[in-house]
């Protein structure tokens, strides 16, 4: 059953999150020393270009007003327009064009993640102290040290350069005219519900050095995770009492002991998957991918405020979205919590 009103109760406290996130945003942007219309219109610009962009932006109007207006624009989504990166166009249309790329990148890796970190995690608390445990964790201590900007050109030397097997950037080949078949700005997606199958492998094929670049990271945290919860698990009385009663013991671990030990491990998940949206610059630059995460740091790069203002926000809006759907699975796991 569908847990109504606890996930309202969630709701309900992202609220003052936003809230609280916008204030934080604004606060930074427009009490800052300087002229932001300035910093964005550049030192050569005309002083009438500059006065337009201080109208824009409304800072000829007492804070509490500017503030005022500001909650009101986060509220429809309206962020305004981009005055350096691409000007006279909409932060939303920004937006809309660079965060799939990113939220693509951050699914696959983060998908690379569970599928092989919580079967290596299990194998290695149940195999705990012996050769494969050892393996399993030497592996994930790797993964976990090696930074993405070492194993991004290595991945790239080796599968593009030495075994030429997969291409080196890109989302997809630029022979393709992605635009035309565009559903959700996601490649691999879009090309299979088009059903234009050369598309979709050549989308497959350079998203996948990236996804796995990505993805090593949360493996090696999702196993070491998943191990340490696992070991927690099953030293617990009641899974004694089901090996006492005769149960086998690859029952016990996957009826009893395996949903219990999610619990923690689905907090690493979520937090992880935020982490990767907003993390995924050092990828998306060492494999030429602009998503959001490059937009963002170009944004601040130049003083485009509007962009840096809708980025932030749609960061902070997706974060408690990933707490969200940690929470309702917390209430599948564990119905106690909906208590």
């Amino acid at each position: 059953m569908f847990p109504k009103r606890f996930v309202l109760k969630r709701l309900l406290l992202l609220v003052p999150v936003l809230l609280g996130v916008a204030t934080l945003v604004f606060s930074i942007l427009h009490l800052s020393p300087g002229d932001p219309a300035l910093t964005i219109a550049g030192e050569r610009a005309s002083q009438e270009f500059v006065e337009r962009i201080r109208a824009d932006l409304g800072l000829n109007d007492p804070i509490w007003v500017q503030y005022i207006d500001f909650l009101g624009k986060v509220a429809r989504f309206n962020f305004g327009e981009s005055y350096v990166i691409n000007r006279n166009t909409t932060v939303r249309e920004i937006m809309a064009n660079t965060l799939p790329v990113t939220l693509e990148l951050a699914l696959y890796g983060q998908l690379f993640g569970v599928l092989f970190g919580i079967p290596l995690g299990v194998l290695s608390a149940v195999k705990q102290d012996t050769l494969t445990d050892h393996a399993t964790r030497v592996g994930a201590l790797a993964g976990i040290s090696v930074p993405i900007f070492w194993s991004g050109p290595l991945l790239i030397l080796l599968f593009a350069q030495v075994l030429g097997v997969l291409p080196t950037s890109g989302r997809i080949s630029s022979v393709y005219n992605v635009a035309a078949i565009r559903t959700t700005g996601m490649v691999t997606v879009d090309t299979l519900i088009a059903g234009e199958w050369e598309m979709f492998r050549s989308a497959v094929k350079h998203m996948f050095l990236p996804s796995i670049v990505i993805g090593v990271y949360s493996t090696a945290l999702i196993s070491r995770m998943m191990r340490s919860s696992m070991l927690e698990v099953v030293r617990q009385d009641y899974m004694r009492t089901a090996r006492a009663k005769g149960q086998g013991a690859k029952i016990t671990v996957l009826k009893h002991g395996f949903r219990n030990a999610l619990i923690p491990v689905v907090t690493i998940i979520g937090i992880q998957f935020g982490g990767l949206l907003g993390g995924a610059v050092l990828t998306e630059t060492v494999f030429a991918i602009g998503g959001i995460g490059t937009l963002l740091v170009e944004a601040i790069r130049v003083g485009d405020y509007p962009i840096v203002q809708g980025t932030v926000l749609t960061f902070a809006l997706l974060f408690t979205l990933v707490n969200l759907a940690v929470d309702v699975t917390y209430s599948y796991l564990d119905p106690r919590i909906q208590q």
